[in-house]
């Protein structure tokens, strides 16, 4: 208040001096040119801009030779607008160029309307919003304002909070005002998004209530509307109710949070983010505040602030002096301006002429100050300005980590480096809650030796466990597992509006990493963060394996019931029977047996009994015959045979084989689609896991059959675990098929062998580890994720957990497509059997042919059974001869008419088999064209 007073007979004597030199008066050469001021009768909030004010004219004044401004000030209250009007009009009364203030949305209209209808420029370093109905540029012609242009402010925080990727926050307000300054904030929340909380708090210095409500709904994102005043109190009460943690962020969005000592609050855990509108370490504010300090000193009195501590008004109000000095010069240069008495009340209004003009100038210039560029549009709003993007640090205090501007939006100057680098100097000697949940092999219960006492991370083993070790071994973290209580991952209840599970867990802040097979999907993305995907995998079906048939050596049977391989067989004994029957008929086959002897009284039928079979034989077998009928009757019942043959030999020859590879397996499926199309087999999942929650919200036809039938089976599909639904296919008996992530499916089918994998996977997925919305932590962790992945670990640590501990690896791997196709010994061996018994009987009756042809020729030579048999061997067996004799040499001492007489009985044989062998040529050629399609169908 001494201040106060002081400058009040600072002014006085100011103005004595100036009417008593005459108005617009010449001071040391100098013209003098008044400016007006008025501000709030509120020290603490008045004095550091008064002295801005000051100092900004006095240091214009240092440098002008032609003009020198006077600053001629005014008090009132920020309520009082009848006390306001009247002051602006003394202003004008003592001529004054420009009314500078005041700070009040109230009061500040007031002198807007009286400068407009004096046309003296008016100049404002307050919010000011845009009026309900709009811009009216006749009442906004003579206001210029300093202070950022409230819709693109309000922009510069929505850029902010869509760059943090906050889904949800509350805002907590204390005035009218502050709410309609956040109105582009409210404007890019979606009808789909998560709600956005809004809070007023009252004059109750008690925000502990409300804070603790904030707090239960779970929210971590906070943004603060409040006046400066009450910002460290509200943070302080936030503080003992633990809301300063590290998952909490906050927004400070009054630009003079800077100014706030955080000193107390610096090494809390929690984010909290400011806006600044200047540069702090720039030459310019360093100079100004030079100028407040010693300007102070000068008059005995004692100010001592820091440019890092300078409020956004006082630099505003600096800015304003040199941009309005600004205008002068440049304008006076072509027309000197000379200072006009103006009156409120006159009837003949007058106003003063340069006014109009100074504004126009102004709102074209482009200056740079303390609060950086100043660029105003055509309505005189500062459209265009730099914020700084701060942060408050352990270390420094509120750091600078980005900049914002109209055009470029959020443009961060930190590098990912150093953000990396300061996470993972937070973690050091930091102790994370980590949750997970009993489930082979990611996370198991140690088994214990005899006397041996478990307690902490020892009582657990697995993946997980291995995992999270090797990550805090890379960021130098310790960790402390513990088991969620319901053992759920996490699924949300639409009715209670609630999540169960690992996820609950987390939003409880009850931990801060959550590691298992945890599916990172949609839905729980919007309540948690996750890191990258430390393992990948996808649905596919758990299904028992066919159940393999007992091997048949005569499997070679199988592709023809016993019905049918009866009515071959009487087919063919029947088709011969007629054939013989119809030939011994047909005068066609009844043939000259020598057709050089035109004279033959004999005929003879080359179809007996025997060449009937062989002929019928020859044909089934797709192998022909070289003796053809002639007889139109039985080449017909031949042709039809032929038919018949090809028939059931294509058939047979196109079964075989696959009924063959599936005679070892029962009815089988092989894809979702199967289990889709039929009814037999039931399937079901795991209940409230993201599996179910695949189902339930696909869009893709086989899986909402596949959902409706899982829904709607009773008894109920569904189970609570996978090792449930592991225990149910096995005593199903292949009437249940279970689906599951593929990764667990893996560790089953290594360690029960009677269980395997049925088609691909259904989807893409991956797991990952979980922790709460907006985690510092997430980045690093996920780099020690990927470090672990291009090392190898990650693979080893799979390996080590599926295929080797807990009895991994104890099923062969699976055989592949082709191998399952092939046929073994076991199957076809029985036609091994039939070749192995025809050939044996082949040579029991060949022995037996040959001793009979050994007895014809002892009773045709006359010799002894022994020679004739000794002589056929010694032939036989002589390899290198390939012609025999008409007659053989048995002994020496056989007689030439022995010789003679088998000579005659050999030419005989011979001669008749020559005149049969004619016979049949001639007959073959006859039948030419059966032949051809006798090979034709041998072909096929």
């Amino acid at each position: 208040m001494a201040g106060e007073i002081e400058y009040g007979v600072l002014r006085t004597l100011v103005v004595v001096l100036v009417m008593a030199s005459g108005f617009g008066g010449v001071v040391d050469g100098k013209r003098e040119i008044p400016i007006g001021a008025i501000f709030h009768q509120v020290p603490d909030h008045s004095y550091e801009s008064e002295i801005a004010f000051r100092y900004a004219i006095e240091r214009v004044n240092m440098h002008e030779k032609h003009f020198e401004l006077v600053p001629i000030v005014r008090y009132v209250s920020p309520e009082d607008s009848f006390k306001t009007e009247r002051k602006v009009c003394e202003l004008a009364a003592e001529g004054v160029t420009a009314v500078f203030g005041p700070s009040s949305i109230l009061t500040s209209g007031i002198v807007g309307s009286i400068c407009k209808t004096l046309e003296i420029p008016h100049i404002i370093t307050h919010w000011d919003p845009e009026p309900l109905g709009g811009i009216e540029p006749d009442l906004q012609a003579m206001t210029i304002n300093l202070y950022p242009e409230a819709d693109v402010l309000s922009r510069a925080l929505a850029d902010l909070i869509v760059d943090y990727s906050w889904k949800s926050f509350t805002i907590i307000y204390d005035s009218d005002e502050g709410l309609m300054r956040l109105k582009d904030i409210l404007q890019i929340h979606g009808p789909s998004d998560a709600p956005i909380t809004v809070r007023q708090i009252d004059d109750d210095p008690d925000y502990r209530p409300l804070l603790k409500d904030i707090q239960s709904s779970g929210e971590s994102h906070i943004i603060l509307e409040i006046r400066p005043e009450r910002i460290l109190e509200l943070l302080r009460q936030a503080k003992e109710v633990k809301m300063l943690e590290e998952y909490q962020s906050y927004i400070i969005t009054s630009l003079d949070a800077h100014t706030i000592d955080f000193e107390e609050l610096r090494y809390s855990r929690s984010n909290i983010t400011a806006l600044r509108l200047m540069d702090t370490k720039s030459f310019d504010i360093k100079n100004a505040v030079h100028d407040w300090e010693q300007g102070e000193a000068r008059m005995k009195r004692q100010f001592r602030v820091s440019p890092e501590h300078v409020r956004t008004e006082s630099a505003l109000y600096n800015d304003a002096v040199k941009i309005y000095a600004t205008a002068i010069r440049e304008l006076d240069a072509t027309e000197e301006i000379t200072p006009s008495r103006l009156s409120c009340g006159s009837k003949n209004l007058r106003q003063w002429p340069f006014g109009l003009r100074i504004i126009n100038y102004m709102k074209v210039k482009t200056e740079h100050g303390i609060t950086g560029p100043i660029i105003f549009d055509d309505y005189g709003r500062r459209a265009h300005f730099h914020l700084d993007i701060i942060e408050l640090s352990k270390d420094e205090g509120f750091k600078k980590i980005a900049t914002w501007d109209p055009t470029h939006g959020v443009n961060y100057t930190r590098s990912q480096g150093e953000v990396y680098s300061q996470i993972v100097e937070s973690l050091q000697n930091k102790t994370f809650i980590v949750a997970s949940r009993i489930g082979a092999p990611f996370l198991m219960f140690k088994e214990k030796k005899d006397g041996e006492f478990l307690e902490g991370n020892n009582r657990f083993e697995g993946y997980s466990l291995e995992l999270i070790d090797g990550i805090s071994k890379i960021l130098g973290f310790q960790y402390r597992m513990e088991l969620v209580p319901d053992g759920k991952y996490g699924s949300y209840n639409k009715v209670t509006k609630k999540w169960d599970g690992l996820v609950k867990h987390l939003l409880d802040r009850k931990a801060d990493l959550a590691v298992c097979d945890l599916t990172i999907t949609y839905e729980r993305r919007t309540a948690v963060d996750f890191t990258m995907p430390f393992m990948t995998l996808g649905i596919s079906i758990l299904y028992a394996k066919p159940v393999q048939q007992p091997k048949d050596l005569f499997s070679f049977l199988s592709p023809l019931s016993l019905d049918v391989w009866i009515y071959m067989a009487t087919a063919y004994l029947g088709v011969s029977v007629l054939l013989f029957v119809l030939s011994r008929m047909a005068p066609a086959d009844w043939e000259n047996p020598h057709p050089c002897k035109q004279d033959n009284d004999e005929v003879e039928n080359i179809w007996d009994m025997f060449n009937a079979l062989w002929l019928t034989m020859g044909s089934i077998m797709g192998q022909g015959c070289d003796i053809l009928p002639k007889a139109i009757s039985t080449r017909l019942v031949a042709g039809m045979w032929w038919f018949f043959a090809l028939i059931m030999l294509s058939s047979y020859t196109a079964n075989l084989a696959a009924f063959l590879t599936m005679e070892r397996m029962d009815a089988t499926i092989e894809s979702a689609e199967d289990l889709a199309k039929q009814s037999k087999i039931k399937y079901g999942v795991v209940m409230g896991g993201s599996t179910m929650a695949f189902f339930q919200t696909s869009n893709f036809s086989t899986y909402q059959r596949m959902w409706a039938s899982m829904e709607s089976a009773r008894p109920s599909v569904f189970t609570k675990s996978n090792d449930e639904g592991r225990d149910r296919v096995i005593k199903g008996k292949r009437m249940y098929a279970f689906l599951m992530e593929s990764t667990s499916l893996e560790y089953i089918t290594e360690r029960y062998c009677d269980l395997t994998q049925i088609g691909g996977l259904l989807d893409s997925k991956g797991y990952g580890i979980a922790m709460p919305v907006n985690s510092p932590y997430r980045t690093a962790i996920s780099g020690a994720v990927l470090k672990m992945q291009e090392e190898g670990k990650l693979y080893q640590l799979k390996t080590r957990w599926w295929k080797e501990m807990r009895g991994g690896g104890q099923c062969t791997e699976a055989p592949n497509s082709s191998q399952e196709n092939e046929l073994g010994i076991g199957n076809v061996g029985g036609v091994f059997v039939v070749l192995a018994l025809g050939c044996l009987c082949a040579f029991i009756i060949g022995i037996l042919e040959f001793l009979w042809n050994v007895r014809k020729v002892a009773v045709d030579e006359k010799v002894t059974p022994w020679d004739a048999l000794k002589a056929e061997l010694k032939f036989a067996l002589n390899i290198s001869v390939t012609s025999k004799p008409v007659h053989n040499t048995l002994s020496e001492s056989t007689a030439s008419g022995k010789s003679s007489l088998r000579s005659k009985s050999e030419s005989r044989r011979g001669s008749e088999v020559a005149s049969r062998d004619h016979r049949e040529v001639r007959t073959a050629a006859s039948m030419s064209n059966i032949d051809r399609i006798g090979f034709v169908f041998d072909k096929h």
